[in-house]
């Protein structure tokens, strides 16, 4: 299970997150999601688990404090990028 953690501390690090979700099961990976060009933290990132130890973690910790603010825990949705200039498809007049 992808989980998605927003609302985060942006001095938050991967191991902050590995930490904070340990207590509910494995975690397969952890990352925090930084600008690329400033290489600061966007304040939002992505823990795997087990779907099982996910749901206990997304249970105990959506709303809960971490690192002074109140962080958001849910199942990561995979969106569809739309292309930002979609291609123009001629009228006929």
């Amino acid at each position: 299970m992808n989980i998605f953690i927003s609302s985060l501390n942006f001095r938050a690090r991967k191991g902050d997150l590995i930490e904070l979700f340990s207590p509910y099961g494995e975690v397969i990976s952890a990352r925090i999601i930084r600008d690329r060009e400033t290489k600061r933290s966007k304040g939002y990132g992505f823990v795997e688990m087990k779907d099982e130890d996910g749901e206990k973690a997304i249970a105990a910790l959506n709303g809960a404090e971490h690192m002074g603010r109140t962080i958001n825990v849910e199942v990561a949705t995979s969106q569809r990028r739309e292309p930002e200039n979609p291609p123009q498809t001629p009228t006929q007049e």
